[in-house]
């Protein structure tokens, strides 16, 4: 009996929590219909379809996403009034530059994204790539193989990372690319030229959950973002098998743009990030990834825009 009444007593609470909760998601919702009621048309259908892609269901956002990021939207610092003139079907503010003295720089288009290429260290330097909103097509398989890229000079097999304690670390993510691209753009994500050794812990966990957000939260709330991927090497960095140099650290800059503004979101991960660590405590500046990587990001925007944009650092992830 004494197990039953405390069974019972439990019950009240937990449905007290489950009440406040659905009381809460009620009154966000009623705060967003009510602002949107006075919003220009132009805004009215940027409403509905974050709203629409919440109740949806299948692209993981909450009514609590939508409020944040009406706000954020409309009433945030974070943007800098500025759009990248210009081609940006994979790339926005133009392809990343090396400062002079670096190495140079290989650059190969894909179906469904970029990749700057260096032949010296082995590794790509960047890869970029877009993902708009839509219903991402079914993955196709896993390939089964990574491939030599016959484009580049140093030509690195897939069997350089082997036995080497890296994992083969995709810059363009497999499955954004294979939702969004179909499969010709998934094989090509396997090519070598995609890839950079990444430690385990690093691979299958934060930067695996930022890719999963790129995947279908982003672009279902924001309606579209682009990516800068890449690594960055310290002065003296290992090689595996004296031919690929692994990076000290990994950088992600993803980027957003909403009626003639832009903002960045900018991640820094060392090699030893552990598996479960939160992405907030991987936030930095674009600024500070060039710094450490010698590339130069987004140098198509005006300079005041640009400086203003790389400067900045986000209080948390979106």
């Amino acid at each position: 009996m004494a197990r039953r009444s405390a069974a019972k007593s439990r019950i009240p609470g937990a449905w007290r929590r489950t009440k406040a909760f659905l009381l809460l998601n009620v009154v966000l919702w009623g705060l967003v219909g009510g602002w949107y009621l006075f919003q220009p048309i132009p805004r009215q259908q940027e409403v509905a379809r974050l709203v629409g892609n919440a109740l949806g269901g299948r692209k993981q956002i909450t009514a609590f996403d939508v409020a944040w990021d009406l706000w954020q939207l409309y009433y945030s610092k974070d943007y800098v009034a500025a759009v990248a003139p210009g081609d940006k079907t994979h790339v926005y503010g133009g392809a990343p530059s090396m400062r002079i003295g670096g190495p140079p720089v290989r650059v190969l288009a894909n179906t469904g994204f970029v990749v700057g290429y260096s032949d010296d260290l082995g590794n790509p330097l960047w890869a970029a790539y877009r993902v708009q909103d839509g219903e991402p097509r079914e993955a196709p398989p896993r390939p089964e193989q990574f491939v030599v890229d016959m484009r580049t000079v140093a030509r690195i097999d897939p069997d350089t990372y082997s036995r080497s304690g890296y994992d083969r670390g995709h810059l363009a993510p497999n499955f954004v690319i294979a939702t969004h691209y179909g499969p010709q753009a998934q094989r090509e994500t396997f090519q070598m030229s995609n890839i950079i050794p990444q430690k385990h812990a690093l691979n299958a966990g934060p930067w695996k959950q930022l890719e999963q957000r790129i995947a279908t939260r982003y672009p279902g709330r924001f309606g579209e973002v682009w990516v800068l991927a890449g690594p960055v090497f310290g002065a003296k960095p290992e090689k595996l098998r004296r031919r690929v140099a692994v990076p000290e650290a990994c950088y992600m800059i993803i980027v957003d743009e909403s009626e003639g503004r832009v903002r960045a979101a900018a991640f820094l991960f060392p090699q030893d990030t552990p598996a479960e660590a939160p992405l907030d405590n991987y936030l930095t500046t674009v600024d500070e990834i060039e710094r450490r990587t010698g590339l130069d990001f987004l140098a198509a925007l005006p300079d005041d825009a640009e400086n203003a944009l790389e400067a900045h650092k986000l209080d948390r992830v979106w």
